[in-house]
């Protein structure tokens, strides 16, 4: 039984320490999912990219440095990742106040993603989050 292994597709940008970065990483991914030909989960990965930008901005990168916006495409799967360069923990679903206006970014991404995790790296760390399309 041979088994054809497709080689994955990547695409990735670096962007600086800005929050006016969100949209521009939200608008590489929409061209990369239509690059790819991927139609269908649009509006979840979109989503999920916005609320990891910005984490990465609010909690993971140091002044004068940037985040990486990674994404691949392999096996029926669309993988985003942020890589930043600082801030320490793992990040987690927090439990928020109703009434609080921040802190629900990771469990959109929860809700909104089929698996999410997080890779330490030197420095800071990656989170990711997996769709399959």
């Amino acid at each position: 039984m041979n088994v054809e292994i497709q080689p994955a597709l990547l695409r990735e940008r670096f962007y600086p320490r800005s929050r006016q970065t969100v949209r521009p990483a939200r608008e590489f991914a929409a061209e990369t999912l239509h690059a790819w030909g991927v139609t269908c989960r649009h509006d979840d990965v979109l989503l999920c990219v916005s609320e990891l930008a910005t984490n990465a901005l609010m909690h993971g990168v140091p002044p004068g440095r940037g985040y990486r916006l990674r994404m691949l495409r392999f096996e029926g799967t669309v993988r985003v990742e942020v890589h930043d360069s600082g801030g320490g923990g793992r990040p987690r679903v927090a439990d928020r106040d109703p009434g609080a206006e921040g802190g629900r970014g990771l469990l959109l991404v929860a809700a909104a993603a089929d698996r999410w995790g997080t890779v330490p790296r030197v420095p800071g760390k990656v989170v990711w989050c997996e769709f399959a399309v």
